[in-house]
């Protein structure tokens, strides 16, 4: 599934994504390819993460949260008990 559209820029129709070579994380070349046959432009456009709208919920206690839940039940206990101990040394 595509998630994001690109747009020719030659006559601004739909074009397609034919490749992706990421090159960071957070940095592509995206290959596209208009689907209007009688422009038929080619081009590559960069794709870069600019900022966060919504952080993550799999960072701080989202992700504690996950691999608590992911842990069968008499570990998710043992854990507790190590997490209450911590807490009661500080």
């Amino acid at each position: 599934m595509r998630i994001m559209k690109m747009t020719c820029p030659a006559c601004l129709a739909d074009a397609k994504i034919r490749k992706t070579n990421r090159k960071h994380p957070q940095l592509a070349d995206v290959y596209c390819s208009c689907s209007n046959v009688e422009c038929g432009h080619t081009f590559v456009m960069n794709v870069a993460f600019s900022h966060t709208i919504s952080p993550s919920a799999l960072k701080g206690q989202g992700r504690v949260k996950e691999l608590i839940d992911a842990l069968p039940e008499q570990d998710r206990e043992r854990a507790l008990e190590i997490l209450l101990a911590a807490k009661n040394q500080q």
